[in-house]
């Protein structure tokens, strides 16, 4: 065995949340100049039997490999299972688990620990709630233990002013999430309901992925040393705007008593920092077992709803994603990040400014610091957001666009000839199937699939590329990313 860390383990998990729709951010701006969207976001949102047999969400979930994508005819959203039993099936995959909005909704109720409560339910909904905690194979037991809520009146008085937001299910209120009521929290926007709930679903779908992610690798939570996360969320109060602490408070949900924690923030690139992170620790002998989480983004729900709704097209980004990662000392099997001098691919400040220039740093350079081209890598796995997402709003397949970024940078190295493009994307590239969640479609959804093709045999090396847009903070104009190969375990 070497010192070089493993990734030994992997899972992924997505919520189908329609409801939650019109509280992303691009929805809740639009409803507040047009209310009469939101009547038409919920007649165009999809059932769960829709989300649970859709392609790509399949594909997220392991169910089948993303390069099957290509065979199987669009538009991929006229799939749908055929009855709720078929649904339920089709929604578990070897990764992990497409959970329902009534499942989700449990899973924020059992985040919220803090008094006074954030989240506010019908005691009868309460009580079903604790049921569908008890009764889930892989979440842990750790429901709020609350006595069961009076204060739905109170509540739907202060809806009357505004307040609370109203979470609904089947036509029917069945919850309100309050902002921080307390003195300080009323004069703070960081801590208004909306923003709240965005971090509480952030922390929740986390908690479902660390969950599976323990279940995959036969851990109990006491085993894990330490969690990074590399969500988009910004948790903290006025004083500390993106402050953090969503590691621990994932951590804490699923019963990780034994592991501290800490959250890496770089736009798109942070999934790929943190697991190089991860490694790092690791290597250096700190920890021993390091969970790389990510949450879901509520801000990204619904997103190119507009389009959807102008095409007469289903509501189809209506999905947190969530993911998490394992990295442990060599296990002698699992496959290796490789960690050479010059291995691992970095934008530089001289370079970020220039797209060619990026992907120089992040492909070429750290390529042939291993003595390596282009075209030795089997798979690259760039931003692998949704195509019939992006194509309906207008941004084009942006998997296939990067492919060509990298064949052209092949072809520019001498690697490759101009000819050989097109069957090079065809080779080393394949559909892009996450939900377009910043964060979420960074290369690393690949990460599991390419694990299991390493073990296999079928591939020997892939590489990630990470990508970060640090204009969007308007402190640069720089681009910023980060990149790592992957190979077979040389003792397995």
């Amino acid at each position: 065995m070497t010192t070089t860390p493993v990734i030994r383990e992997f899972s992924y998990c997505l919520a189908h949340v329609p409801e939650l729709v019109q509280y992303g951010s691009k929805p809740m701006r639009e409803i507040s100049r047009d209310p009469s969207l939101a009547d038409r976001i919920v007649a165009a949102t999809r059932s769960f039997e829709a989300a649970a047999a859709y392609p790509p969400n399949q594909a997220f979930i392991g169910r089948i490999r993303p390069e099957e994508l290509a065979s199987i005819e669009r538009p991929w959203f006229a799939a749908a299972a055929e009855s709720a039993e078929q649904a339920n099936e089709m929604s578990v995959g070897p990764y992990g688990e497409i959970v329902s909005e009534a499942l989700f909704y449990s899973l924020l109720w059992q985040a919220d620990i803090l008094s006074p409560p954030l989240f506010e339910v019908h005691d009868d909904v309460a009580h079903r709630m604790e049921k569908v905690l008890a009764a889930h194979p892989v979440l842990p037991d750790a429901s709020p233990h609350r006595e069961p809520s009076e204060a739905a009146a109170a509540a739907a008085h202060d809806l009357e002013e505004g307040h609370p937001l109203p979470l609904m299910f089947d036509g029917r209120e069945v919850a309100w999430f309050h902002r921080d009521n307390r003195a300080e929290g009323r004069e703070d926007e960081n801590l208004m309901a909306h923003t709240l709930l965005e971090n509480l679903c952030t922390k929740a779908s986390g908690a479902l992925a660390l969950s599976w992610l323990l279940r995959r690798a036969e851990l109990e939570p006491d085993a894990i040393d330490y969690v990074i996360t590399c969500g988009e969320e910004a948790v903290g109060d006025r004083y500390q705007r993106g402050g953090g602490g969503m590691a621990k408070a994932i951590a804490q949900m699923v019963g990780c008593s034994r592991a501290s924690g800490m959250d890496v923030k770089n736009f798109c690139a942070a999934p790929a920092n943190a697991i190089l992170t991860a490694c790092a620790l690791v290597k250096a002998g700190l920890h021993e077992r390091v969970a790389v989480v990510g949450g879901g983004s509520l801000a990204k729900l619904g997103m190119k709803f507009l389009s959807f709704l102008d095409k007469g097209v289903p509501i189809l980004d209506d999905c947190l994603g969530a993911m998490a990662f394992l990295i442990t000392k060599d296990d002698g099997v699992s496959p290796i990040v490789r960690l050479d001098e010059g291995a691992v691919g970095r934008a530089p400040i001289g370079a970020s400014a220039s797209d060619e220039a990026v992907y120089r740093s992040l492909v070429v350079e750290p390529l042939s610091a291993l003595g390596l081209t282009i075209p030795d890598v089997d798979r690259f796995a760039p931003e692998l957001q949704n195509p019939e997402i992006m194509e309906h709003a207008g941004s084009g397949d942006v998997a296939r666009k990067n492919y060509r970024k990298i064949a052209a940078m092949a072809v520019m190295s001498g690697q490759l000839e101009k000819k050989e493009m097109k069957s090079f994307v065809e080779r080393v590239g394949m559909s892009g199937f996450a939900p377009t969640q910043g964060h979420i479609p960074s290369a690393v959804p690949y990460l599991g699939h390419a694990i299991d093709a390493l073990r296999s045999g079928d591939i020997q090396r892939a590489m990630f590329v990470g990508k970060a847009s640090l204009f969007l903070g308007r402190c640069t104009d720089l681009f910023d990313g980060v990149s790592f190969l992957l190979e077979p375990n040389p003792a397995a």
